[in-house]
């Protein structure tokens, strides 16, 4: 199985970017612990601050692997263009956050991006990657 990670702005901070909210660890530190423990998935990583980029990664990886977990940061609350990229491709999407969006900010508690995912995974840490690994290694593909 191949898995694309894509992580959106500000995700390449994690570990010094607000720790009470995002916590200590870096994403990559983190990464390296979710390949030991899935060896038998391949993983490809990306991370960019730039919505167009994140697109592009969306567009190259679409129709070959066989999921993609998507954290767009703060572009999950503004882009529909993100949304357009995952309905334009076959490879299933889940949605990944860090914090519980709904337990902050009003404002995201609104995400562009979750209708084009087959789900939602929130406020469980780094290990909310994790989880979506589970989900679509679990899951039945049609």
């Amino acid at each position: 199985m191949r898995i694309q990670i894509i992580n959106g702005p500000n995700i390449n901070l994690l570990g010094k970017r607000e720790p009470g909210i995002y916590g200590s660890r870096s994403f990559l530190d983190y990464y390296d612990e979710l390949k030991q423990r899935y060896p038998e998935v391949e993983f490809h990583y990306y991370q960019s601050n730039i919505e167009g980029e994140m697109i592009n990664k969306i567009h190259e990886v679409g129709f070959d692997f066989d999921g993609i977990i998507l954290n767009a940061g703060a572009y999950t609350h503004t882009s529909l263009a993100l949304q357009d990229a995952l309905r334009a491709v076959t490879t299933p999407a889940i949605e990944v956050h860090i914090s519980n969006v709904h337990k902050r900010e009003v404002f995201r508690h609104q995400s562009f991006i979750s209708c084009a995912c087959i789900g939602v995974i929130c406020g469980f840490g780094l290990d909310s990657y994790r989880l979506a690994v589970e989900a679509l290694l679990n899951k039945e593909h049609d």
